[in-house]
């Protein structure tokens, strides 16, 4: 093109411009506005767009090994050698050697990057080599600009930097003085890293957990960390968890400590399904000396509340679990009233410190419990309480906890 040519608005500069890559443009980050991207492309859509789409892809692979960068040179030395990907060593190697297919990798590898926007970045380089040599062999086609803009400003330029947690902003934060209430943006900060990082995080939120060394209260919130993450941590995270707490155990049951920590971080179902059954007939066996009459309602919040720490009903093993089941099932109905002075008007006396948990439990459980509340029925006990009609009425309200009937 000849430089008397340069500013002749061209047929494909106006389409793209008609197709509204404005509106694209304006969601661009402050940080990038302020470099003078958008000025710097606007002067050339209108008479060059493939060197205008050619500007903006080599903004957003910049973009990209800046975030890499300041998601943390730790991690993408590890995922570089897990994925096969060239050594980073130091910030140049990102700035300085890694090829645009390389950030790209990297950045979707780190978490930075979702798949399909990966996918789409992808596309966009192969668009972006063939505008670049653009010859009579190949013309760039207005649907490949606006695509190019939409991909690279979409997923790269209009999102912020993310902020990948590290273990020392969570060691931080659980050994302050005081209880702790993981915020929102704590949790928003975690869920995006990569599984190296949100391994070393849960790892030493479990370690510190069941550390006797710690203070009570920095265990406290470790566990606190944990349940708010939980929902975050990725199954492959889990799993790896879930043989550290196996490691941990060996050969013996889990106790009540390493119990709560596994519910916690959701990895239970990923621990040895053996000595988790015997931990549950373990604790069966404290419900039996507790007792399910309602004078021992002061001993049930206890062992109920400590139930729901280690993952309640429904992480409980089938034959553990119908025992349990038997157990709420009796302190619930309770036995028939209408004695004594603060008794005369109520027609079933049960513990009222169970009765609510118990509710709790089933709702959680649904149909999981169904058929261990119906083989309740058959216990001498439930049958013969339930001939008192109050009785056999809260028996019911179990059984439509557990859900309609199938």
């Amino acid at each position: 093109m000849a430089d008397g040519d340069a500013l002749v608005p061209s047929p494909k500069g106006e389409l793209v411009l008609a197709s509204g890559v404005e509106q694209v443009l304006a969601q661009i980050r402050p940080a990038w506005k302020a470099k003078r991207l958008i000025e710097r492309v606007r002067v050339l859509l209108p008479t060059d767009p493939s060197s205008a789409c050619q500007r903006l892809f080599n903004a957003a692979i910049h973009d990209l090994r800046e975030k890499i960068i300041k998601a943390g040179l730790d991690i993408a030395e590890e995922v570089a050698a897990m994925f096969k990907l060239p050594t980073v060593k130091k910030n140049e190697d990102v700035l300085d050697s890694y090829s645009p297919t390389n950030v790209l990798d990297l950045a979707y590898r780190m978490g930075l990057l979702t798949r399909p926007a990966w996918r789409r970045l992808h596309r966009a380089y192969e668009i972006r080599r063939d505008l670049e040599h653009e010859d009579d062999e190949y013309e760039a086609a207005i649907e490949d600009c606006v695509y190019i803009f939409k991909t690279c400003i979409e997923a790269v330029l209009a999102q912020e930097p993310v902020e990948l947690l590290r273990v020392q902003d969570v060691k931080t934060l659980i050994e302050v003085p005081e209880h702790i209430a993981p915020s929102l943006d704590l949790i928003q900060d975690f869920r995006p890293a990569p599984d190296l990082r949100q391994r070393a995080i849960t790892e030493y939120l479990v370690q510190v957990a069941l550390d006797s060394d710690k203070p009570d209260l920095t265990r406290q919130n470790a566990v606190e960390v944990l349940r708010a993450f939980e929902p975050s941590i990725r199954d492959t995270v889990k799993i790896e968890i879930g043989n550290v707490l196996n490691e941990r155990a060996k050969r013996k049951p889990f106790d009540l400590a390493q119990m709560k920590v596994a519910a916690a971080a959701g990895v239970t179902p990923y621990l040895k399904q053996k000595q988790v059954a015997a931990f549950f007939q373990t604790f069966y066996k404290r419900l039996e000396v507790v007792g399910y009459g309602w004078k021992n309602f002061q001993n049930h919040a206890a062992v109920l509340d400590e139930l729901e720490d280690v993952g309640g009903l429904s992480v409980c093993p089938e034959a553990a679990r119908r025992d349990i089941v038997l157990w709420m099932v009796l302190c619930y109905l309770g036995e028939p009233g209408r004695y004594g002075w603060y008794g005369r008007n109520r027609e079933v006396f049960n513990s009222d410190t169970a009765a609510p948990r118990i509710v709790a439990f089933f709702k959680v459980a649904g149909k999981l419990v169904r058929k261990d509340v119906e083989a309740a029925r058959g216990d001498d006990r439930v049958k013969s309480a339930m001939r008192v009609p109050a009785i056999a009425r809260r028996y019911e309200l179990l059984m439509d906890l557990t859900g309609p009937e199938e």
